[in-house]
């Protein structure tokens, strides 16, 4: 193996490991941080050398599967039984289920990812304040190139599980936005969807 490849593979591991260990959560700061492991000065070189979202992503679920293997099954089907729970409660906001609950790479530490569109946030505000389920508001500012974003977030708690709703304007429901680990077009699911996987690993 080349040197840059070991550098490479290096850094997808620790990063992979800063996320576990230590909840980091966005593959970005986890990189950067795992990179700050070589010193500044290889940090700042190596350039291209740094590993992609989706090769740390396939180093994470190497060790979710060696600490949390047996665990997994089981905790996949709570956190998706309880995803469907808020996928009927936000129905009026035609949600949509992402991330890891989805695609079935869920660890101790995952919370439970949903898509809403609403004219407004203070749509969904008024839903959970009518049914006396706190939340936590944030505005997240994402960069797409020269673009700069805001993106309007609740934070629910349900048993510990985060769940963590981005609001979207209606306009935007038929427009897949992209992975952060694969670059492709975001896998979804509506309630629907999420009632068949549920259905199909209980026969699987």
């Amino acid at each position: 193996m080349k040197r840059e490849d070991r550098i490479r593979l290096s850094i997808a591991r620790e990063a992979a490991r800063i996320m576990y260990e230590e909840g980091v959560k966005e593959y970005r700061d986890a990189k950067r941080k795992a990179a700050r492991a070589f010193g500044p000065e290889k940090e700042l070189s190596l350039g291209s050398h740094l590993p992609s979202n989706a090769e740390i992503h396939a180093e994470l679920a190497a060790l979710v599967r060696m600490h949390e293997g047996d665990a997994q099954p089981d905790r996949l089907l709570r956190m998706r039984l309880k995803a469907l729970a808020w996928l009927e409660l936000f129905e009026p906001f035609r949600p949509f289920l992402v991330g890891s609950v989805l695609t079935g790479t869920v660890r101790e530490q995952s919370d439970i990812d949903l898509h809403l569109f609403a004219d407004s946030p203070e749509k969904v505000e008024r839903l959970l304040d009518g049914r006396d389920i706190p939340y936590d508001p944030e505005t997240v500012t994402i960069r797409y190139g020269s673009e700069i974003r805001d993106y309007y977030h609740l934070y629910l708690e349900d048993d510990g599980i985060v769940i963590d709703c981005t609001v979207y304007d209606p306009s935007e429901r038929h427009r897949k936005p992209k992975s952060s680990i694969t670059g492709r077009p975001m896998e979804r699911a509506d309630a629907t969807r999420l009632w068949e996987l549920i259905a199909e690993s209980a026969t699987s």
